[in-house]
């Protein structure tokens, strides 16, 4: 039995949907809007449908007409109802209603921006990195971002595994011991039923060398409803795992998004976020702050601030990767260092993940290095006289660990 919870700071504010649902879906009951089901039947998923709830721009109901055999929109109920429908830069709308500069592919965009196809072995597993592996569960997600670099799958046709697919990228798993870190995405892995989503998890507990699990969603941010008590046990009974969020902007940071995540931590499983950099919806340093603090008060960690990738339609999203460094170099110092994410950039075609940062130092020396601070004041810092780096106990310890 886990310890009882204390109470989250604060008693939960009022909700943010709640003016959008009085508004854009007055019918719906408590039971219905609180039911993670209901808001999946009731997404937005057509330029007719969406005309019902939000006046377009030009450029919006060009987007909508125009990549609609490109990629697929849906909208829950509950983001929609985020939504300013009086400015085209919500960063909710600019999220989720596509704009006519999506349906142009630029020179540089790739359909697989990742190079994931290239080291997927089997339908579920991509296996790019040494130790880890992808598992891609299905093809449906409660919104579709307009950034997705995924939308070669998400864009439909791949559907929820069936159940040879999973089992065979099990027994991929079984056979390479190297791997100790599973992530499962897609798609979004909690719009799973808990029976279909616990036939993953409880396997992959199993396997003597998987040390670890991730669950990348987008749930807790679009459909936090989703997120019960009964799915944050399910996850707490195969610790460790964690769940990896994708909060972009201060905006998405509701009540409601905050009663979700503190769930799961509350149930123990920690919660972290990957945001990525888009440009004129949160290419700003102070926004990246806030929507930091605002996750740190949750108790949500953010983990990486990503330079989007170059996925087919995405390039007018893009940020020159000079803002992506301008903007940590801002942080540095002036907040938390819990609160400055790692600034990632996805190598195109597949090179993987490299992260970036400011550079301080100014110079280096046989006996000293200099670096400018923050504030940009120079400090010598000494060199050592001893340089050996070698530790001696490494084999006692390795062979008392192995042996």
């Amino acid at each position: 039995m886990l310890p009882p919870v204390p109470p989250s700071k604060g008693a939960l504010a009022r909700p943010a949907s709640e003016a959008g649902r009085r508004t854009l879906f007055p019918d719906a009951t408590d039971a219905e809007w609180s039911d993670w089901r209901w808001h999946q039947r009731h997404a937005v998923r057509n330029l007719a449908q969406l005309e019902k709830y939000v006046l377009l721009t030009p450029d919006e109901r060009a987007g909508v007409q125009e990549t609609s055999e490109l990629f697929r929109i849906g909208i829950s109920p509950y983001y929609l109802s985020l939504i300013d429908r009086d400015h085209p830069f919500c960063p909710i709308r600019m999220q989720s209603i596509p704009v006519r500069a999506e349906a142009r592919i630029r020179p540089g965009e790739l359909e697989d921006p990742l190079g994931e196809d290239k080291t997927r072995p089997e339908e579920a597993i991509v296996h790019k990195y040494p130790d880890r592996v992808l598992f891609l569960a299905l093809d449906t997600c409660s919104v579709y971002c307009r950034h997705c670099t995924r939308r070669r799958i998400t864009k439909g046709g791949e559907a929820e595994l069936t159940k040879e697919q999973m089992r065979r990228g099990l027994e991929y798993i079984r056979r390479h011991p190297e791997v100790r870190d599973v992530l499962i995405s897609g798609g979004d892995p909690f719009l799973l039923s808990e029976e279909r989503l616990e036939e993953l998890l409880a396997p992959l507990h199993e396997i003597p060398h998987v040390e670890m699990v991730r669950i990348g969603t987008r749930v807790p941010v679009c459909l936090p409803m989703r997120v019960t008590d009964s799915l944050a046990r399910l996850l707490r009974r195969y610790a460790p795992v964690y769940v990896v969020t994708h909060f972009n902007h201060p905006k998405e940071v509701t009540p409601e998004a905050r009663e979700a995540c503190e769930r799961l931590v509350d149930h123990g499983v920690p919660v972290e976020n990957q945001a990525v950099l888009m440009r004129q919806l949160n290419s700003d340093a102070r926004i990246i702050k806030e929507l930091s603090h605002a996750l740190l008060r949750i108790r949500v960690r953010p983990y990486y601030l990503h330079q989007m990738d170059v996925a087919q339609g995405c390039e007018h999203l893009r940020t020159p990767i000079s803002k992506g460094m301008e903007i940590i170099q801002q942080l540095r110092g002036h907040t938390t260092g819990l609160a400055v994410p790692h600034l990632a950039v996805d190598l195109p075609g597949g090179g993987g993940k490299v992260t970036l940062q400011p550079d301080y130092v100014v110079e280096r020396g046989e006996h000293e290095t200099v670096f400018r601070n923050f504030k940009g004041e120079r400090y010598a810092y000494p060199e050592p006289e001893q340089t050996d780096c070698t530790c001696p106990y490494d084999a006692v310890w390795q062979a008392r660990r192995w042996g």
